[in-house]
């Protein structure tokens, strides 16, 4: 099979190799996956960068890719949710990642059928987002009728994260660029603040819950506007003790986890509120929820480039430009 994979790590721009590879062994739990479209994300950089080496340890060479749709192409012989034909989406399990290829063996708790009304190229923009938000909703123990910030909500995560937390009962506010204020608004968010215009810092307080997207200096930014007691979650500052606990780390990567995020847990204990860190996990059946969802409100994620696996290369280096309006795929099949 036709795959793009990762020689070695490389804090330059990632290199990825394509070419043949085998296809994968289907394991008794495993559903063979015909690839027909592979989402990009920057979380594949930060892959090829070795920066989640202290999360998940990948070997090289590595077949890339974290999200994408598909068509079962064949099962094993203990799956029992899914047949022949159907079509499917996941965010692959952290440790069995592929997706930049023509086939991917998945264990089935990883995998939920495609709302119909999506395209394949809409589909593979969904699972990597849509749980994202979900996990750290869940986390956060989001309550209805609260008020939710979600930093730089006018890309790809925001586009998943503001109906789902809608969805929850949430009044959502978020910030960015005005040229994005109608399609964001679109999807329902209460308040829409212009970053050109406005500092939400400046604008906002007393939030119940905020999704940080953004990291760095705007952290700070964003613990100021939380309530006492308030509670974030964070998919770009660092991990700290209490992710390492969640994820059964070992003693001595809980001390290195505890140590890089000791300011930002100092910053939250400033006034009683909580930090915490995220990095998505595979979950079919939350996956399936969100396709639950997603079929009752029929929104369709942007897709801001589609590529070709031999342009993987390509694919990348426009998602680590960032400013993206949208999700950038790759078309497998």
């Amino acid at each position: 099979m036709k795959a793009a994979w990762l020689e070695h790590y490389s804090k330059g721009e990632p290199h990825l190799t394509v070419g043949e590879q085998a296809r994968p062994k289907l394991g008794t739990k495993d559903v063979l996956v015909r690839v027909n479209v592979a989402a990009v994300n920057p979380l594949d950089n930060m892959i090829a960068h070795g920066e989640v080496k202290a999360i998940v340890p990948y070997k090289t060479p590595l077949i890339m890719g974290n999200e994408c749709v598909g068509v079962v192409e064949d099962v094993g012989a203990s799956v029992t949710k899914f047949k022949q034909g159907e079509r499917v989406y996941a965010r692959l399990p952290l440790d069995r990642i592929g997706a930049f290829a023509e086939y991917v063996a998945v264990d089935e708790t990883a995998l939920a059928l495609t709302p119909s009304y999506l395209t394949d190229a809409e589909a593979a923009a969904v699972p990597l987002t849509a749980l994202t938000a979900m996990q750290a909703l869940e986390l956060m123990q989001a309550e209805a009728g609260k008020t939710i910030f979600i930093s730089g909500g006018t890309g790809s995560f925001g586009a998943m994260a503001i109906p789902l937390a809608k969805a929850r009962g949430l009044s959502v506010i978020t910030n960015g660029s005005g040229k994005n204020a109608e399609r964001v608004t679109a999807l329902g968010v209460d308040r829409f603040i212009d970053y050109k215009k406005e500092d939400y810092a400046d604008v906002l307080s007393d939030v119940d819950y905020v999704i940080d997207s953004l990291g760095g200096k705007e952290l700070e930014k964003q613990f100021s506007i939380l309530k006492r007691g308030g509670k974030l979650v964070s998919l770009r500052g660092g991990p700290n003790r209490a992710f390492a606990e969640r994820i059964g780390a070992s003693p001595v990567m809980k001390l290195a986890f505890r140590f890089v995020g000791r300011k930002y847990d100092a910053m939250a204990a400033k006034n009683g509120q909580t930090y915490d860190f995220i990095f998505v996990h595979s979950d079919g059946q939350q996956l399936a929820e969100v396709s639950e969802i997603l079929a009752k409100i029929e929104i369709h994620p942007s897709v801001d480039g589609v590529f070709g696996l031999d342009d993987v290369n390509a694919a990348l280096k426009k998602v680590a430009g960032g400013g993206s309006r949208g999700k950038t795929v790759l078309q497998i099949k």
